[in-house]
């Protein structure tokens, strides 16, 4: 079995110091608020934001007009339901109205044809009853016969 050959304590100790040496480098190295390079990428981050809170408006004021637009839409279809509702109720009640006078007119001609029946029945009785009148009116004049 080979042997171990890792590193000894003085490798890792310097190796820590030197990546500590190499962080507080990569620390002092970083610019200052006041660096141009700084200055641009706050200038970039905030016209970023206000791009952002723009197209926010601009999607809230779409959002608005949409909902106006259906409202708007939403209450002309339910007036035009309104009003067709009203026409069929106005049709309904016309329907109606021309039902009951077919009924009335139906009613008075089943009255008219019930009466020019009786009429013509009591014609008929009536003249039954004057055919018998005037037998036995033809057989008073006749002279008794003898059977």
């Amino acid at each position: 079995m080979p042997v171990f050959k890792g590193e000894s304590f003085q490798d890792r100790q310097s190796a820590v110091v030197e990546a500590r040496k190499a962080l507080l480098e990569k620390f002092k190295s970083r610019p200052g608020p006041d660096d141009p390079q700084v200055k641009a990428r706050e200038a970039e981050r905030r016209a970023i934001a206000e791009a952002r809170e723009k197209r926010a408006a601009e999607r809230e004021a779409d959002r608005k007009a949409k909902e106006a637009e259906d409202a708007a839409r939403h209450a002309a279809e339910e007036a035009a339901r309104a009003e067709a509702e009203r026409q069929a109720e106005l049709a309904r009640i016309e329907a109606e109205r021309v039902e009951a006078e077919l009924a009335a007119i139906a009613k008075a001609e089943a009255i008219a044809l019930k009466a020019e029946e009786e009429a013509a029945k009591k014609a008929e009785r009536d003249a039954r009853y004057a055919a018998r009148k005037a037998r036995k009116a033809e057989r008073k004049k006749q002279p008794e016969r003898m059977w």
